[in-house]
């Protein structure tokens, strides 16, 4: 039996109850709560406690078959790992050792649960804030008492700030050692308590059930780090909990506007002669409302970075990205607009929007107004509000506008091409990206790194919508492509995934190229290897300091991947980068290319 949970409102679809398979709706169809797609829907297979195993026949109708019980005696962490499949956590990222051996065994007897091995706990938990940002499910990272737990919070960090459900399991010392500065003791709850939603210590083996599920619950509503910690003795104890069902227990999460305020944001569109729709990451979930939008108002769209593919860069509306990463299309129109309509978009200070009259719809409060005084905030979400002004909102076409809004794209686009010299030695980001563009699939996904390679895909990477962008967002980190691509692999092993990362940020994380090869993950890692911590050389002219220290002594690394045991290829000049992308694509195998960069972006 399957149920399946919209990652967007938490509504629940019950094959038991609707009589048919998921896989049956037709593609069209649409989350009965919040409007989200088909796509934004995550499958939980439900454990039952009565030993009931239910299925569909060829007909597609329900049957039950029963099960055998396993085992007589199960572990507290036995049942903690079955609760959790229960509860549609799929992959535990992680590294064994002494003080989780227990939990690492309950992983390796559970059949719904797949472990992956990784090199250092950095990973693992860069691997779990990927799935949740690609997904909106949860996943694991799974770690020992001290050093272990220490490793895990960079990635961690980044999974709050960017809000995504994050579970952590940490072994401990035995219960009568804490407190006593026993081996690898650290206060693992004052640790995480600065940035956990929920952060408890499992002291009994009848808390495992209840605290596992509160974990999971704080987690997805809440959308942050959740974090267990479980003594090293408990790890053997006997445990006869109850599975706990997830259904009733996950809020349906319903938020849409009041008619008055619909027809408000309704007579202020239609009142506007310069609107600017402004879409972030929130927006994601309803694209094609957005782009119909668009369409129906005669109004560009302009992305954050984290909304970049909401709809194709070529689009006739696109008109870029705002801020660091952003056009001069964009900007020339955001100021010059009479009406921001800011969508999904927590609006950082990286965005640099300014301040103009505006409507902005969220489903988090505090995003709203965060750095301009907004003229009429909608808190709610985007796939149920957006539906309710389309529907209303008058067709208009702005024809000096649009005419002015192709112009301004034309002249953008213009020099964007010019940045793109193939003749140049060392190459250049723009040309290698551009050239990097022919060759990914429509339904990629690009998981990419921090620092000017990151910067560049926002500028100069033409996106398709039906591709899909993962990154760190707020906190930003070096190192984080590589683990993103690990994960994006592991969860669409059909697709093609591609990771864009600098020499600086994948030597951060590069032992874990081993995690690639060893677990088959056919991923293409594109190096940008400028023998430089690019983007701060050129902040260090930009503040007027010295360049000083920003210069790296790297290693060959398409030999390091030959090594590892994957294909390691290398690109000096535009024909070698033609060919070294061809062969990538060309094999299911682990894949590093050596691009050999420009520092020199603006030369």
């Amino acid at each position: 039996m399957f149920k399946y949970r919209c990652k967007v409102c938490n509504y629940f679809f019950d094959e038991l109850k609707e009589n048919i398979a998921f896989e049956k709706l037709p593609q069209s169809w649409k989350c009965p709560v919040c409007n989200a797609s088909k796509d934004m829907f995550i499958e939980i297979k439900e454990k039952d406690i009565k030993n009931k195993n239910v299925d569909f026949d060829k007909n597609n109708k329900i049957v039950e078959n029963d099960m055998a019980d396993e085992d007589s005696f199960k572990t507290a962490p036995d049942l903690m790992i079955e609760q959790m499949a229960a509860w549609g956590i799929k992959y535990v990222f992680g590294i064994p050792g002494t003080s989780s051996l227990g939990v690492v065994e309950a992983v390796r007897k559970n059949k719904d649960i797949e472990y992956f091995q990784v090199r250092h706990e950095q990973t693992a938990a860069m691997m779990a804030s990927a799935y949740g940002k690609l997904t909106g499910n949860i996943a694991a990272c799974l770690t020992i008492a001290g050093p272990g737990a220490t490793n895990l919070a960079t990635g961690l960090y980044d999974a709050t700030l960017d809000k995504s459900p994050v579970l952590v399991i940490t072994g401990h010392v035995q219960r009568k050692l804490i407190g006593t500065k026993a081996f690898q003791e650290i206060n693992q709850h004052e640790f995480f308590e600065t940035f956990a939603v929920f952060n408890k210590t499992i002291n009994h083996s009848d808390e495992v059930t209840r605290l596992t599920t509160l974990a999971i619950r704080h987690a997805l509503i809440e959308k942050g780090v959740s974090h267990l910690s479980i003594s090293v003795d408990i790890q053997k104890e006997k445990c006869d909990d109850d599975i706990i069902p997830i259904e009733g227990k996950i809020a349906t999460i319903s938020a849409t506007a009041a008619e008055n305020i619909i027809d408000q944001a309704v007579s202020m569109i239609n009142n506007s002669k310069r609107p600017v729709i402004v879409a972030g990451a929130g927006a994601l979930e309803n694209k094609e409302d957005i782009k119909e939008l668009s369409q129906k108002i005669s109004a560009p769209i302009v992305t954050s970075f984290r909304g970049k593919g909401i709809v194709d860069d070529d689009y006739f509306l696109h008109v870029g990205g705002h801020g660091g990463i952003g056009s001069l299309t964009a900007g020339k129109l955001t100021d010059s607009s009479d009406l921001l309509i800011i969508i999904g978009c927590s609006c950082s200070n990286n965005t640099n929007l300014p301040n103009r009259p505006a409507i902005q719809i969220d489903i988090d409060p505090l995003v709203i107004g965060k750095k301009h005084p907004i003229d009429l905030n909608i808190m709610g979400n985007s796939g149920e509000v957006v539906p309710k002004i389309l529907k209303k909102v008058k067709k208009s076409n702005k024809e000096e506008y649009l005419d002015e809004i192709a112009k301004l794209k034309k002249q953008w686009n213009e020099i964007l091409e010019n940045e793109e010299d193939p003749t140049k030695v060392p190459l250049k980001f723009p040309f290698i990206l551009k050239e990097l563009s022919n060759y990914v699939a429509d339904d990629a996904i690009i998981a990419i790194d921090v620092g000017e390679n990151g910067w560049r895909v926002g500028r100069n990477f033409p996106m398709k919508n039906t591709q899909k962008i993962v990154m760190s967002g707020y906190l930003a980190t070096m190192g984080f492509g590589l683990p993103a691509a690990l994960v994006s692999q592991i969860i669409n092993p059909g697709k093609e995934v591609i990771c864009i990362s600098g020499d600086g940020g994948f030597a951060m994380v590069m032992g874990d190229f081993l995690t690639a090869v060893k677990y088959k993950l056919p991923i293409k890692v594109f190096i940008f290897n400028n023998h430089e911590l690019g983007m701060i050389m050129a902040e260090q002219e930009n503040e007027d300091y010295p360049n000083w220290n920003t210069n790296l002594h790297n290693c060959d690394f398409a030999e390091f991947a030959e090594s590892c045991g994957g294909i390691g290829l290398k690109a000096n000049t535009s024909q070698e980068l033609k060919m070294a992308i061809e062969t990538a694509f060309a094999v299911d195998e682990p894949v590093i290319v050596d691009i050999e960069t420009d520092p020199n972006t603006y030369d």
